[in-house]
């Protein structure tokens, strides 16, 4: 279950946008991320896009530790700063809130983007197998991005991406965020979607310097937000959550 709380969007607000601008706006940033997680399963995998975890001109090891651990420091703070609820309580005394969730996709895709440009490859590879092995993790590699993909549906996906506020205030319609429920993944791990991104960036044939350092500060990344989020749950839902924690893991898919 993500925390996106469930403040309610009014029909109509004081100073707000045309309603047309909010769904144009929401519809937007929708379909840029689209193109970035598209571009993302190639940057990732190493393959199709023309710049990857891999590519590009190698300069100093230092100076390219030093620009990928800011890039990925960056998508760290502004996750963990605009994703909670008291920034955007703040927010929305300044834009539409049906906009809210938007840009944060927005700012979000704009970083993701500055990431793939800005990416400095690592010399050397850890392993590298063939065969069945390769197969095996290749497949895995596309489950994962399955999971993800499909958590975000059991979620609630145009929520999460924002379109669904956009489009109710453009039709004039109430709002109210996704209420607390577990369906399929949310029964066997509480973060399906974080799992999913865990086994794609560990599953990998051909794993580079560049692909560890990328899998390793994520994956240290999502274990901290997650600890983060895992307390704003428990503010929004309480002892249903409490409950939920008692009952599902976190992550590894094994039963309590």
């Amino acid at each position: 279950m993500s925390a996106n709380p469930a403040y309610e969007i009014p029909v109509t607000e004081s100073g707000a946008l045309p309603r047309s601008l909010v769904l144009a706006f929401g519809v937007f940033s929708y379909v840029l991320f689209l193109g970035v997680f598209l571009y993302l399963i190639g940057f990732i995998g190493g393959f199709i896009v023309p710049k990857t975890l891999d590519s590009g001109v190698q300069g100093p090891v230092f100076q390219a530790v030093l620009i990928n651990l800011g890039l990925l420091g960056l998508f760290a703070v502004q996750h963990t700063i605009m994703a909670r609820s008291g920034f955007k309580k703040w927010l929305i005394r300044f834009i539409p809130a049906a906009t809210e969730r938007s840009l944060f996709v927005l700012v979000t895709n704009l970083i993701l983007i500055a990431t793939v440009w800005q990416w400095r490859p690592l010399p050397g590879v850890l392993w590298e197998v063939e065969g069945v092995a390769a197969t095996a993790l290749w497949t895995l590699f596309f489950v994962g991005w399955g999971i993800v993909l499909l958590s975000t549906f059991l979620i609630d996906h145009f929520d999460l991406f924002g379109l669904k506020q956009t489009f109710f205030y453009a039709t004039g319609r109430p709002y109210a965020g996704p209420e607390f429920k577990e369906h399929l993944l949310y029964k066997v791990v509480r973060h399906p979607l974080m799992l999913g991104f865990l086994v794609t960036f560990w599953a990998a044939p051909v794993m580079t310097m560049s692909r560890f350092f990328f899998a390793a500060v994520c994956t240290g990344y999502i274990l901290l937000a997650l600890y983060i989020e895992e307390r704003t749950l428990v503010e929004l839902h309480g002892d249903d959550y409490r409950d939920y924690q008692q009952r599902v893991r976190m992550l590894i898919p094994v039963p309590k």
